[in-house]
């Protein structure tokens, strides 16, 4: 599809035979997980989403979590929210620690790009970040219902992981860092180019804010 937008016509199986021929394949690689303190600390919301990811129009149903990356022992921590509507990251921060200012600056900044949010759904597992006041209030002051997963079931948030698996293959695994902020630097970097350049099939062939533009 890509090769189609830019002119070029050629049929999926000619790639494949291609690509087998210069020994090029996908790479895959075992995943590290974070794992929140899934203890109550506060409330847990009910699972709203119910595996329900599908939606016709953006700022409907967000989605957020936690992910790691360790390099050179030094560990960073991406918290994103993404749209499931068109799997555009709507905002996120790296942090060097899974604090909750890290959480809430995701959201402030997500609030500030989208205020209208009334009848929004925030999906989430049942991290202790999510389960706390002041991060429920918020979603409360601008009128967001609040969505959890079940405990321990992580396909409930499957198209959050989905996004921390593609970023970490494409991303993370394919060289060897220097520094923890020489990844920090080019993950800022691939997060504009994943909402504004990578295409998806789903989205016919378009990246997450050319599909967002055209539809609106």
């Amino acid at each position: 599809m890509e090769l189609h937008s830019e002119g070029i016509r050629i049929n999926h199986k000619t790639v494949q035979k291609l690509m087998k021929g210069m020994g090029l394949r996908g790479t895959t690689q075992k995943k590290r997980h974070y794992y929140s303190f899934h203890g109550r600390v506060g409330e847990v919301a009910p699972n709203v989403i119910d595996r329900k990811f599908k939606t016709d129009a953006p700022c409907r149903k967000w989605t957020t979590d936690v992910t790691q990356v360790c390099i050179h022992n030094r560990i960073t921590y991406l918290s994103p929210i993404l749209d499931m509507y068109n799997g555009e990251i709507v905002s996120y921060t790296i942090s060097r620690s899974p604090n909750l200012e890290m959480v809430m600056n995701m959201l402030n900044k997500g609030l500030k790009k989208h205020p209208d949010t009334n009848g929004l759904i925030m999906h989430s597992d049942q991290g202790w970040h999510y389960q706390h006041p002041l991060y429920q209030k918020m979603l409360k002051d601008h009128g967001i219902i609040q969505s959890m997963s079940r405990k321990g079931t992580c396909l409930d948030n499957a198209i959050m992981e989905n996004f921390f698996g593609i970023m970490k293959n494409e991303l993370l695994y394919l060289r060897k860092w220097d520094s923890i902020e020489q990844f920090e630097r080019a993950l800022r970097a691939y997060i504009r180019y994943y909402n504004n350049e990578r295409i998806k099939l789903r989205l016919n062939g378009m990246s997450p804010v050319q599909y967002r533009a055209q539809h609106q």
